[in-house]
C-alpha cells in the first residue's frame, strides 16, 4: 500500500494534471473576482481545500472542484517525491535541485503567507499618535470602561458573530448585550426617505437617525460599512439601546458610577510601542503634477525598551520595525 502511494505521488502524469487543475482554477477565480471581489474569490478559490456550489438561499454547499490549498499541497509533494525518487544529489543535479526546492518554497511561502499575515493599515493625523493599526475588511463591536483616564479595558465582539449571536455576556463587564438588528452595509441619515428604517436607538445619537440597508459591495474602491442596534442589559434590567456604526464616534454612558464607550470600529492590531506623525511632504515637478517625492517624518516610542526616535519615510524607504 505505502509502495503504491509512492508511485501515486511521483507520477508525471499527477504533475500534469496537477499543473492542468491549477491553469483552469487561476482562471476561474480571476473571473470570478468581477462579481465576487478580489478578496472573497481569493479565499472561495484560492485559499480553501474545495470550491463549493451553493443553490440559490442555501446554508450549504457541494464540493466540485479542488481549491487551491489542496492543487498546492499536492504539487508540493509531488515535487518532492519525484526528486528523492528520480534524481540523485551530487554536483551533477544541483541545478535541478535548487529548481525544485525553489519551486517548494514558493508554495510553502504563499501557503504561510495567507495563514501568517495581517494586513492593515494606520491613519495618522498631523501630531496624532496611535499604537495600533486598524483592518481593512473586519470590524468589531467594542464596550470599553475609560474610567481610568489613562487604562480603557476593553471587550471586542466580531461583528461576525453579530448576525448570529442574538445575546453576548460580556466578560469582566456587568453587561449582557442583546442585537436587535444587524446590517453588513448601511447608511445612516438624518431623515427618513425611501427604503429607510427607524433605528430604535433609546440612548445616544442614534435616536435621531434611520437606516438605509444597502447590498454588500465587493468593489475594490468601497468599503462596507456595518451598523447594528443593540440593547445593554445589567442586573437583569436593560441600560439603553444604541445605534452603531462605522459612521458614528464612540458613544458614552455611566453605570454604578463608571464611564463606559460603546462602539463599531474596524478591528484593531495593537503594538506595544506608538507612532506619531510629525511632518508629512508631497513634493511635485515644477510646472506639474508629477509627484517627486511623498515622505512622512514619524517618532517611535517603545516604552518595553526606551527607544525613542525619530525616523524619515520617503518613497522606496518605508519602515521596517518588529515584523
Amino acid at each position: 500500500m505505502l509502495n503504491s502511494l509512492f508511485q501515486f505521488f511521483t507520477s508525471l502524469k499527477l504533475t500534469v494534471v496537477c499543473l492542468g487543475l491549477a491553469t483552469l482554477l487561476v482562471f476561474v477565480g480571476t473571473i470570478a473576482q468581477v462579481e465576487q471581489g478580489l478578496y472573497q474569490a481569493q479565499d472561495r478559490y484560492f485559499r480553501s481545500f474545495f470550491v463549493y456550489w451553493s443553490p440559490g438561499g442555501a446554508d450549504w454547499g457541494i464540493p466540485v472542484f479542488p481549491g487551491g490549498y489542496l492543487i498546492g499541497g499536492v504539487l508540493t509533494l509531488n515535487l518532492i517525491a519525484n526528486y528523492v525518487r528520480r534524481y540523485k544529489f551530487n554536483r551533477a543535479n544541483l541545478g535541478l535541485l535548487m529548481v525544485h526546492l525553489g519551486l517548494v518554497l514558493l508554495l510553502l511561502g504563499q501557503l504561510f503567507t495567507d495563514l501568517l499575515s495581517t494586513e492593515s493599515a494606520i491613519n495618522l493625523q498631523l501630531g496624532e499618535t496611535k499604537n495600533y493599526s486598524e483592518d481593512f475588511f473586519a470590524s468589531e463591536l467594542v464596550v470599553a470602561d475609560t474610567t481610568d483616564p489613562d487604562t480603557a479595558r476593553v471587550v471586542s465582539i466580531p461583528t461576525t458573530l453579530l448576525p448570529t449571536t442574538p445575546t453576548v455576556r460580556l466578560p469582566q463587564k456587568p453587561f449582557e448585550l442583546q442585537v436587535r438588528q444587524f446590517w453588513p452595509n448601511a447608511d445612516l441619515l438624518e431623515k427618513a426617505g425611501e427604503g429607510t428604517v427607524e433605528s430604535g436607538a433609546t440612548d445616544g445619537v442614534g435616536r435621531t437617525l434611520w437606516v438605509q440597508g444597502r447590498p454588500p459591495t465587493v468593489k475594490m474602491d468601497e468599503r462596507n460599512v456595518p451598523a447594528a442596534t443593540v440593547t445593554l442589559s445589567g442586573a437583569g434590567k436593560p441600560l439603553g439601546t444604541w445605534l452603531v456604526s462605522g459612521l458614528l464616534r464612540p458613544q458614552t454612558f455611566a453605570h454604578e458610577g463608571r464611564s463606559y464607550e460603546i462602539a463599531l470600529r474596524p478591528k484593531r492590531h495593537y503594538t506595544p510601542y506608538s507612532l506619531t506623525l510629525l511632518d508629512l511632504r508631497h513634493d511635485v515637478y515644477p510646472g506639474t503634477d508629477i509627484p517627486k517625492n511623498f515622505s512622512s517624518r514619524v517618532r517611535i516610542d517603545n516604552p518595553s525598551s526606551g527607544e525613542n526616535r525619530e525616523v524619515l519615510i520617503f518613497m522606496n524607504n518605508p519602515l521596517r520595525y518588529q515584523g
